[in-house]
């Protein structure tokens, strides 16, 4: 799987040496753009961790894929970045239309909000 989005925090670096030699693992925290933007926490592993491309307010091309497994009939979801890459092109968003936006900031007195 492929998306398009925007990191907003990259975590700190973890590492270890376990039965296979030594590993490291970055998890960041992207931002996909939308009518309700969501946060997705994604894995990368080993050498696919480029510090150059890991800046705050890239915005990201990334591959991933997403697996599963049970531990103790709990399950756990993770989400491993193979492919990451600076986005070319920009996440295309609508532009807000400014002509009517009089008429929607005038309220009148008697306006009251629910909440």
């Amino acid at each position: 799987m492929q998306l398009i989005a925007k990191l907003i925090q990259s975590l700190p670096l973890q590492s270890g040496i376990g039965k296979n030699g030594e590993w490291k693992k970055q998890d960041i925290v992207v931002e996909i753009d939308g009518q309700y933007p969501k946060k997705v926490c994604i894995s990368i592993w080993g050498d696919k961790i480029n510090n150059d491309i890991l800046q705050i307010g890239n915005l990201l091309k990334i591959d991933f894929d997403i697996e599963s497994r049970e531990f103790n009939s709990k399950w756990y979801t993770d989400v491993k970045a193979w492919k990451i890459e600076v986005a070319d092109t920009p996440i295309p968003s609508t532009p807000i239309n400014t002509d009517n936006m009089d008429d929607f900031i005038q309220m009148e007195e008697d306006d009251i909000l629910p909440f």
